[in-house]
């Protein structure tokens, strides 16, 4: 999962990479691996910061004001395929043709024969891991076809048909080519999330793509749409747009752990105000709560793991008329515990991450609420934490249902067998994570807590609650092979034969002149 947004400024005179980088600290909880910005300039010269650690490591003042230009794209990451190498940081660039940058969220499924034939055809390098580098390679080859001096609009458009026709899996992507202009398009399913804002200024109108409309809010943008499933929008120099739905027929299937837990409560993604689908996550989980207690109700406090589940916690509390309290204090400056690299690091983090502050515990039967229980690791750390407070009995509530299928769509649960849930019952479940009871939100009202906002979605993808991929290429085979690319276990070994002097366009501080 990762974050990305690219901005066009109205006046050649300003420089697009303030507002970029204050755009990725907007983004920070989607990547905290890596984070990168690409700017162009005059003549289409290309100036390139990137790096390994949060936005606030790899940037400072005088690095940004090496960012020279009124349009860039910038990207936080956080790794599923590839390596967290920092050569694998984004934004990519190829300098043929015309000169093109690429921000990229999501996971291809059919990586392997895009990379056979991108040798074998198009006979171009690809020099990492990470499905952003082929995704930008098909793009640029596509763009080599035409053969043109300078491209147009309708070349660009091709180019991307071109992707849609043989790229398969999840994707939002970004991209900017030298001294034309920014780009941004959708998978045809709209798995991954991305819209469009602008905004005016005294030269005229700005222009900025973003992975959620909460960035485009906090720089003072408006009129945020989202862009459609299979549709490209490209904003050239001279500010002209031009939209264009390029698979029509494509059904849409946004993932819905985007509400669950990876979106900020502050965003509206396709129609759908985060904030109002977690309240109604809390509705529907508590209607889940009394199905399962049933007269054996007997919790004294409702507590949720911040931050994410607080607006669920909070309307189970009420519609249980339970009290609701804040057991758990959070240290601010720990990342996100999921979006981690490793589950030793993800273990380590959780008790450095929360304090139990016992007079919320002691002497009670807790119920703990939380967005969702994957692997275990936090929720286990997290009961612990509870009974050592002086809890009587620790409940824990998730807010999606079980998650027994890996995510081959840029969500890092890789491997079946690291998900707590896989192959057990939520007794099992509960003993493993050391709580008295679990209880899961059901499918059917995880869906209609999202649907009921927005009713035109038909279908979602909840493949690692159903195991159902919406894009197809998807067997047991590939399966196989993604886990022995992804698991926990294998990405040490892995990571340890990679080169840390990856050649090219990778390096920390670059200016491409």
């Amino acid at each position: 999962m990762c974050g990305i947004t690219a901005l066009l400024l109205a006046d050649q005179n300003l420089m697009a990479s303030p507002e970029l980088f204050e755009g990725l600290g907007m983004l920070q909880h989607r990547g905290q691996d890596a984070a990168g910005i690409v700017t162009c300039g005059n003549k289409g010269r290309l100036y390139q910061i990137k790096g390994s650690g949060m936005v606030r490591d790899v940037f400072d003042q005088p690095k940004l004001e090496q960012l020279v230009g009124n349009m860039g794209v910038g990207h936080v990451r956080y790794p599923t395929a590839g390596t967290s190498s920092s050569s694998e940081a984004q934004p990519f660039y190829v300098n043929s043709p015309y000169g093109i940058t690429f921000a990229h969220n999501g996971n291809l499924v059919n990586a392997e024969e895009l990379r056979v034939f991108l040798d074998q055809d198009a006979h171009r390098h690809i020099n990492t891991d990470s499905d952003s580098e082929l995704l930008l390679n098909i793009f640029a080859n596509n763009l080599q076809k035409t053969g043109k001096f300078r491209i147009n609009e309708e070349d660009i458009f091709t180019a991307i048909k071109g992707i849609y026709d043989v790229c398969q899996g999840g994707y939002a992507c970004v991209a900017m080519i030298a001294g034309f202009g920014i780009i941004g398009f959708r998978d045809p399913h709209g798995i991954r999330p991305i819209g469009f804002a602008k905004r005016s200024s005294p030269k005229g109108t700005d222009y900025m793509f973003a992975s959620e409309s909460v960035v485009c809010d906090g720089c003072s943008f408006s009129d945020f749409e989202d862009l459609k499933p299979g549709e490209a929008v490209i904003v050239n120099k001279n500010k002209i747009v031009t939209c264009r739905l390029l698979v029509p027929e494509a059904s849409f299937s946004p993932c819905i752990f985007e509400y669950v837990y990876f979106s900020r409560p502050d965003s509206i993604i396709d129609g759908i105000s985060v904030y109002k689908a977690r309240l109604a996550m809390g509705e529907a989980l508590a209607d889940q709560v009394l199905k399962k207690f049933g007269a054996d109700m007997d919790i004294d406090v409702i507590i949720p793991v911040p931050d994410t589940s607080r607006v669920a916690a909070l309307q189970t509390a009420y519609k249980l008329d339970i009290t609701y309290r804040e057991g758990f204090i959070k240290n601010r400056y720990i990342g996100r515990t999921f979006i981690m690299p490793g589950q030793a690091m993800r273990k380590k983090t959780v008790r450095r991450k929360f304090n139990a502050m016992s007079l919320e515990f002691a002497g009670k039967n807790v119920l703990i609420v939380d967005d969702s229980i994957v692997r275990g690791t936090t929720s286990k750390e997290i009961v612990q934490m509870a009974r050592d407070a002086g809890a009587k009995k620790v409940y824990l509530a998730s807010c999606a249902p079980e998650i027994r299928f890996p995510n081959v769509y840029g969500i890092d649960m890789p491997s079946p067998h690291e998900l707590v849930a896989y192959n057990k019952t939520e007794d099992q479940i509960a003993e493993a994570i050391g709580a008295d009871k679990v209880v899961f939100q059901d499918l059917a009202g995880l869906i209609s807590s999202c649907q009921k906002f927005n009713p035109s979605i038909a279908s979602w993808d909840a493949s690692v609650f159903d195991g159902k991929y919406v894009t197809g290429k998807v067997d047991q085979k590939y399966l196989k092979h993604l886990e022995s690319l992804r698991a926990d276990g294998n990405k040490g070994c892995f990571e340890d034969m990679q080169s840390p002097e990856t050649l090219g366009l990778h390096n920390f501080n670059l200016q491409l002149k």
